[in-house]
């Protein structure tokens, strides 16, 4: 009687998806907030991985951040989430294409992930962390999407009244 039809598993469990739905946007919130400080050094680390023109890299160093930044937010404010899983999504393969790219290179490229003046080198556990980031994101958007799970705590059902 009125029993949530997720109660029995906690995998599709509402309250499971806002909890990731929250890791996954902190996740990104803080990405981008070292990024948003240094512009200069995040632009160095972009420019590292040899992988746009270099007319292309201030413009990628400005952008990035913000985008991550307002994805993330979103995503943990329970708004457009579609639009932020697919987004964070996004970024994640790039993210890991262009670190698979600079792994198979042999190159000695800092991630520039988190801290834009780190000066710990990528490795195939920086590639694995990512991949779970985008496994986390498919996740949700299957849980969202595709199952339909009920959106909780979200500043939408907020809006909605």
């Amino acid at each position: 009687m009125g029993e949530d039809r997720h109660t029995g598993n906690w995998l599709t469990h509402p309250i499971t998806a806002l909890v990731l739905r929250i890791v996954l946007g902190c996740v990104f919130i803080y990405a981008s907030l070292d990024k948003i400080r240094h512009p200069d050094l995040f632009a160095e680390a972009v420019y590292n991985y040899q992988l746009l023109p270099e007319v292309a890299v201030n413009l990628v160093a400005i952008c990035l951040p913000w985008v991550e930044l307002l994805s993330g937010s979103l995503l943990v404010l329970g708004l457009w989430m579609q639009g932020s899983i697919l987004i964070l999504s996004g970024l994640m393969v790039v993210f890991i294409g262009a670190l698979g790219i600079n792994l198979a290179r042999g190159l000695d490229v800092h991630c520039g992930c988190f801290i834009t003046q780190s000066t710990d080198p990528i490795t195939i556990l920086t590639l694995f962390r990512d991949s779970l980031f985008l496994l986390l994101a498919f996740y949700l958007f299957w849980l969202y999407q595709i199952r339909g799970i009920e959106t909780k705590f979200s500043l939408a059902q907020v809006l909605k009244r």
